[in-house]
């Protein structure tokens, strides 16, 4: 690509800071970045045209956890490690909402519920043996008991009589919030370059030599944010995880209200706009589903279709409008990397499919690791 001396002065020359990844994580580490170094050159590199990843392509849950999979995290690891990243999920939804405010996310505390299939009650009556364990744990979080009984009072077929609610789980516009982060940065002098793939980078002489799609730069610092395509940048315990959604049209006198998830979270499902956005399914082929390409299954898409008919919707006529998917990063743990690649080079990645509640706090923790 033949660059003109104004592009290349103007964009790409005496750049202090670039990062990889225009999404949740990356945008707030150029902000903490600038914030600051005030004076500092930053430059935001983006793969595609809109936030390549997950960060507009999820469902918009603004969640730390459901109980049955902060069980199932507690048996793989410790208490001690489960309370410090649900604690980081709780600091992270509060920086988001501070940083632009509820109106700007469409913030909105509806509780989340988790539910269960009538063949699940093994499963109900454990969590409900550990429901006061848990928030006794979660106390000195939330300061109140986070979890409790209730009544299923959806309709919703096949499902327990009784779930458990989550009474601090919300949920999120994810549009108006990425809208408004990306204006946010751009009003503090930030510049965001779209369909840029970084191909390669190297320390030289104390700067960073970054080769992309369309130009070589050098910067003296970089930040690589870019989640589940971090792997094809950097050696760590990172792979792909695709998530496919789909969404209905809307729907006459929807009752259905909060966030929801089912079978330990690989189901999960909300209202919005009057709609129901549903997601999930990649337990059913983990193999195919471990992959940075965009695009839907059947065995999926039919899955996600029957919960709607037979479970969510059962006696209500709907037709699905719209179908995509995102791309996460997960690893063999859900403690999310913040670390130097080496003097120059630094990354936050592996938000395990949390962005939301965690990718602020993880982008101002990357900015933090730069004395």
């Amino acid at each position: 690509m033949n660059l003109s001396y104004w592009e290349y002065k103007s964009w790409l020359s005496n750049i202090d800071f670039t990062i990889i990844g225009s999404g949740i994580v990356g945008l707030n580490c150029a902000l903490f970045l600038k914030k600051k170094f005030p004076k500092a050159k930053i430059l935001v590199l983006e793969k595609g045209f809109l936030p390549q990843g997950a960060s507009t392509k999820n469902a918009g849950f603004a969640c730390f956890g459901s109980i049955s999979e902060i069980l199932s995290d507690i048996d793989k690891t410790s208490e001690t490690e489960v309370f410090q990243l649900v604690k980081k999920r709780v600091e992270g939804i509060q920086l988001l909402r501070d940083n632009l405010g509820d109106d700007d996310i469409g913030f909105e505390n509806n509780g989340g519920h988790e539910i269960f299939l009538n063949n699940q009650q093994d499963l109900f009556a454990h969590c409900c043996e550990y429901l006061t364990c848990i928030n006794q744990l979660f106390h000195p979080i939330f300061k109140k008991d986070a979890f409790e009984i209730q009544l299923n009072n959806y309709n919703f077929k096949g499902i327990y009589y009784q779930y458990i609610t989550n009474l601090f789980e919300s949920q999120i516009d994810t549009g108006k919030m990425m809208m408004s982060l990306l204006h946010k940065v751009q009003q503090q002098g930030v510049l965001v370059l779209n369909t840029i793939s970084v191909l390669d980078f190297c320390d030289v002489n104390g700067n960073v030599s970054i080769q992309t799609s369309k130009f070589d730069l050098i910067s003296k610092k970089l930040f690589i944010a870019t989640n589940g395509f971090a792997a094809e940048l950097v050696k760590e315990d990172i792979e792909p995880a695709r998530a496919q959604v789909l969404i209905t049209k809307p729907i006459e006198n929807l009752a259905i209200k909060g966030t929801f998830h089912l079978d330990e979270g690989y189901y999960y499902f909300r209202n919005i706009d009057n709609r129901i956005l549903l997601g999930g399914g990649r337990n059913l082929d983990f193999v195919t589903e471990r992959t940075t390409t965009f695009g839907e299954t059947e065995i999926v898409q039919q899955k996600l279709e029957c919960l709607l008919k037979e479970i969510i919707l059962p006696q209500t006529n709907f037709e699905i409008e719209q179908r995509w998917s995102g791309i996460m990063g997960v690893g063999k743990n859900k403690k999310p990397i913040v670390k130097s690649i080496s003097e120059n080079v630094f990354c936050g990645i592996k938000m395990g499919g949390m962005g939301i509640a965690i990718g602020s706090l993880i982008g101002k923790e990357m900015a933090e690791l730069l004395e």
